[in-house]
């Protein structure tokens, strides 16, 4: 209707555009994301001082987010996870009042701003004693993270660094059939192109900012998954993020 109304007006799509603009950043605009996943990872690794077991999933949350913002944040507007014995069933949902209990796992995943720019990345807190089941799924998805670091390198598609972190997936014990997007590109939105996943076809290119996202399903329905943020560099990848613990993390 507005094409037909205004004369002389040529409508066009720039999105292929925008698209191109957004997925290489700056120095400036990695400075920006590289500042707010410190302070979400400083967040993260004094968790030990935000939960403990018989807290509920709703105050470990208020706490979390508390934190982060003290630390520099603008805003944390996506926070979600979820609890249960040896692992959530639903990784996307909202804090609830249930309360941690022994072998129990706990996954919180944010994206927080500074500055118009966006972390996005996640971590694993065990309460109390867990088995062996739970620390297998926590290895398996930090192994495929770490064949994902070393493969994201300039030339690289994106559906080739998603194919190397499924392999890892699978052979862990993945109970999905088939894997699905193991992560995404990050800047001003919480996710931009390209797609860690069959078919995108996208080469990585220095400056472009990503995240790792290997997830696998394990158990009664159990999930886990594990994210980094990381800046591709000529050679080896940059992470933004600080690195996981290797083994996951206990609180009591």
């Amino acid at each position: 209707r507005l094409m037909h109304e205004v004369n002389g007006i040529e409508m066009v799509d720039s999105s292929p555009l925008i698209r191109k603009l957004r997925m290489v950043k700056s120095e400036a605009e990695i400075e920006k994301i590289r500042f707010i996943c410190g302070c979400v990872s400083k967040s993260f690794n004094d968790m030990h001082k935000i939960a403990k077991l018989g807290d509920r999933e709703r105050e470990i949350f208020r706490k979390f987010r508390m934190d982060i913002l003290s630390r520099g944040a603008d805003e944390v507007p996506y926070l979600v996870g979820g609890s249960g014995p040896a692992g959530p069933t639903d990784i996307i949902g909202m804090p609830s009042d249930r309360t941690l209990e022994n072998g129990d796992v706990l996954m919180m995943d944010t994206g927080s701003v500074f500055d118009g720019y966006y972390s996005d990345f996640d971590r694993n807190f065990a309460f109390g004693e867990v088995d062996d089941v739970v620390h297998h799924a926590y290895s398996t998805v930090y192994n495929a993270t770490e064949v994902g670091i070393k493969a994201a390198r300039p030339g690289i598609t994106a559906e080739k660094l998603w194919m190397e972190m499924a392999k890892v997936l699978q052979e862990g014990g993945s109970k999905d059939n088939t894997v699905g997007r193991l992560g995404h590109g990050l800047g001003m939105q919480l996710t931009e192109w390209p797609s860690n996943m069959g078919g995108d076809k996208t080469v990585l290119k220095p400056g472009m900012v990503i995240t790792l996202e290997p997830c696998m399903s394990f158990g009664a329905h159990r999930i886990m998954v594990h994210e980094e943020n990381i800046v591709i560099r000529d050679g080896p990848a940059e992470l933004l993020s600080d690195r996981a613990p290797q083994e996951i993390p206990v609180l009591y």
